[in-house]
């Protein structure tokens, strides 16, 4: 699997399938590239490029003093010289979606538009106290399908989920081991949370106000705890431009094939590819 070297020595993965203009996906503050495997058959033709974040997935672990926007906003530039690419449509899945709006701010050259996965400049404490219970520790089912039960249990925000969906998501994201399951990241990543959650986070509206001029598209789920309607509704009246969809019967993340995300990230894309 391809890896590439950052400027510091980490060795981090990331997948480049097809041609074209490129889009990069950007994942969750947990997750890694396989947070697009439902989108990927509902794109157009073009060159989709996915990154796992330092830590996660199947790049190196650097450690929690890494673990941070700014780091990672580094890392995609650098990704962006290694595969020789002036420019690239962001879709960011929370988490990404912050580094995506970082990057706006830091190197807008670099970006044709961006797309916001169930994340704004507010994040809602709800949705933080949540992450906070899980990230960086082992789930205690010892299988992916007690794994997939109680994800289906912890999300009822989620309403009718395809079947098998939940499963295919354990399966993503913990790793089978003789003594259970266990994450596909490094648990340090909480250290890196909590510090940044006492830290209060910082006004993160100047960063989507250095979105100005760029195609942009937000995707909300309707029931998400982490983005509120409020904070959607002031996006869009900053930016009224803005592809805008609400997912029904989804929380904190949409999973980007149902109809309605589709059909904004379709119209996204043909403004900024």
């Amino acid at each position: 699997m391809p890896k590439f070297t950052a400027p510091d020595g980490a060795e981090l993965h990331y997948s480049d399938a097809g041609h074209g203009r490129a889009l990069l996906c950007l994942s969750g503050l947990t997750r890694n590239g396989r947070d697009f495997d439902y989108l990927a058959p509902h794109l157009p033709p073009l060159r989709l490029i996915r990154l796992d974040y330092r830590g996660r997935g199947q790049s190196q672990w650097t450690g929690a003093e890494t673990y941070s926007v700014m780091q990672e906003g580094a890392d995609v530039l650098a990704l962006l010289d290694h595969l020789g690419l002036d420019q690239v449509a962001i879709l960011g899945t929370s988490r990404g979606g912050i580094v995506g709006m970082y990057l706006a701010a830091v190197a807008k050259d670099r970006l044709r538009g961006l797309c916001l996965n169930d994340v704004g400049p507010v994040i809602e404490s709800a949705g933080l106290a949540r992450i906070a219970d899980y990230i960086g520790r082992n789930p205690a089912a010892r299988s992916y399908a007690e794994a997939a039960l109680a994800l289906e249990r912890a999300c009822p925000e989620f309403v009718g989920v395809p079947a098998g969906r939940w499963l295919s998501e354990a399966k993503c994201h913990f790793i089978a081991t003789d003594q259970g399951l266990e994450i596909n990241y490094d648990p340090a990543l909480r250290d890196a949370f909590l510090a940044a959650m006492s830290g209060g986070g910082g006004d993160l509206w100047p960063m989507f106000a250095a979105c100005d001029g760029l195609p942009l598209a937000l995707i909300r789920g309707a029931n998400s705890n982490l983005l509120s309607a409020e904070t959607a509704a002031e996006m869009l009246r900053l930016r009224p431009d803005m592809r805008f969809a609400e997912v029904p019967g989804r929380g904190h993340i949409p999973f980007l094939d149902e109809p309605e995300a589709v059909q904004v990230i379709h119209e996204w894309l043909g403004l900024c590819l």
